[in-house]
């Protein structure tokens, strides 16, 4: 009799055996890194053993006692044939079906990397026309959490006329040429939110590192001590009648007279549970994906640091790099674009722009923080819209940089021109560039447009530019003789900049001097200065 009770607890316990568990974006249809140990988690029975196969390889783990396990496992070459992982414990198994191996990459920023196909009419036949089973997405849910996650919902998609519309077009447009260029699988986890700072993406341990970052921190942590979820939702009720009320009265009024109506109010959220707070998205929208092995990352992001008092970024993004490499415990690449031209164009020489000094800190991250790349997009935005319809061009320059720079293909170039140094010579100021190809070029035949240059005194006027053998462009103006800096395309919208190299890609913005006021409105010293040089005869060119 005992023994049959016993029988009976034994198999009573196994059946209650949990199954194993895996996060979301080990599912159906994924994309594992090819020729690595990739790694695999998730959670099963405390103290349980967990087997993983794949492909004839076998891995044993342990869950811990909180029942989190972890191991790697070979990938083997490429295959876009569609294999099996298994992952077995307590007597049942978890089976994650057609996974592909190949190129591995993160997709992360703000709403020009969310943007997606269907936004673009000009897409709509690409989206129509592309049945590649090899090309694979995961889009991660738009969540927030106080604390680090382990997982985010979303699922694997192939790229096909009924989910190409979806897929962020960026992303879509890199991978799509990776995969042809290659002739790999590629998957792309995308992880991205509209309108949100750097900071958002990057942990709290890590912002607290840098004093403009752990500022925002703090202001944040003490913003949330003194939260009255109480208080904050009755706030949020009165005004909420209040926006009933006049919604009613507009929707009452003549359509000729309505006007605007006011956004209708969004419930509170405590603080550190608020997308666009300083790590917020990092915890819900990039930790459950630390460990995802990986060839890289790609970054659209920085229009909502483009203003003045924001920490430089070329020290908040170059932290998020630090983070996210240290947590994954590899030095992966990161590739970003740089923000592309907007709003009216400038037409003043020296105008202060902090548009243009975020897309010159972009471009200096590429000498001070490795393995990154950069897309210069100068030429692709709208002057009314910031997230412009061209994002071909941005996907397809990223891929660039992954061709070259992570598969080791022969490209002439892989960017446009980037600025290497400067030297003063008789009265002019002459250019090096890199990344020019069989050289340099003006994109319309015509004299080259938007080099400023300035004396000590800080006074920019529009120069004359003229290319200087291949690599080279000489500056000067007629009423600068003894001219210290040069500036390039300083302006959010740029106008009539059209430097190219041989492939026709665009030079980036670029200044040689790194005077404070760059990011300022025009001091009252500039000023004088302009009226002493004008009074004292100096032609200034405009």
């Amino acid at each position: 009799m005992r023994k049959l009770f016993l029988a009976a607890v034994a198999f009573l316990a196994a059946s209650l055996q949990a199954e194993p568990i895996l996060p979301h974006f080990f599912s159906d249809g994924m994309v594992l890194q090819r020729e690595r140990e990739a790694a695999i988690w998730g959670k099963a029975t405390a103290g349980e053993e967990v087997t993983v196969t794949f492909k004839g390889a076998t891995r044993i783990a342990k869950a811990d006692a909180d029942g989190k396990w972890r191991t790697a496992i070979a990938t083997g070459p490429a295959d876009a044939a569609g294999a099996v992982l298994a992952v077995a414990s307590g007597g049942k198994t978890l089976q994650v079906r057609d996974v592909l191996v190949g190129e591995v990459w993160f997709a992360s920023g703000q709403s020009n990397m969310v943007f997606t196909m269907e936004r673009a009419p000009a897409y709509a036949s690409i989206v129509k026309a592309t049945d590649l089973p090899g090309l694979r997405f995961f889009n991660a849910a738009s969540v927030t959490a106080v604390e680090p996650q382990d997982d985010n919902a979303g699922n694997w998609t192939k790229a096909a006329p009924e989910t190409n519309g979806g897929q962020s077009a960026v992303a879509f447009f890199f991978a799509r040429k990776l995969h042809l260029d290659l002739g790999v699988p590629v998957g792309v986890i995308k992880s991205a939110w509209g309108g949100k700072p750097v900071e958002t993406f990057t942990s709290r341990q890590a912002l607290e590192t840098l004093p403009g970052t752990k500022a925002l921190v703090d202001a944040l942590l003490a913003q949330d001590k003194t939260y009255d979820p109480a208080a904050a939702h009755a706030a949020y009720e009165k005004r909420l009648e209040q926006w009933e009320v006049a919604a009613k009265a507009w929707k009452e009024k003549p359509a000729a007279q309505r006007g605007r109506l006011a956004k209708k109010p969004v419930p509170p959220k405590r603080p550190l549970d608020t997308e666009g707070q300083p790590g917020v998205l990092y915890n819900s929208m990039i930790h459950p994906f630390i460990g995802y092995t990986m060839r890289g990352a790609i970054w659209y992001q920085g229009e909502a640091n483009a203003k003045p008092g924001a920490v430089p970024y070329d020290q908040s993004l170059p932290l998020l790099i630090r983070d996210w490499r240290a947590r994954w415990g590899e030095d992966f690449s990161f590739h970003f674009v740089q923000l592309a031209n907007f709003r009216a164009p400038s037409t003043a020489p020296g105008t202060p722009d902090p548009w243009a000094l975020l897309q010159d800190r972009m471009r200096r991250i590429l000498t001070t923080t490795p393995k990154t790349g950069m897309a210069v997009i100068n030429d692709t935005g709208e002057v009314a819209d910031i997230h412009p319809k061209n994002k071909k061009d941005p996907g397809e320059r990223l891929a660039l940089w992954a061709l070259a720079k992570d598969y080791g293909k022969p490209l002439a170039v892989w960017s446009g021109p980037l600025y290497r140094d400067a030297e003063v010579r008789d009265g002019a100021i002459r250019i090096r560039f890199d990344q020019v190809g069989s050289g340099l070029k003006s994109r319309d035949g015509g004299p080259l447009k938007r080099f400023e240059i300035a004396g000590a005194d800080q006074v920019w006027q529009w120069a004359e530019a003229k290319l200087d053998g291949s690599d080279a462009v000489l500056v000067r103006a007629a009423g600068i003789p003894a001219p210290v800096a040069v500036r390039y395309a300083w302006a959010s919208n740029p106008e009539g900049a059209n430097l190219v190299n041989s492939e026709g890609l665009p030079a980036s913005v670029f200044r040689t001097d790194d005077w404070k006021d760059a990011e300022a409105s025009p001091v009252d010293a500039r000023a004088e200065a302009l009226k002493a040089r004008r009074a004292a005869g100096a032609q200034i060119v405009n």
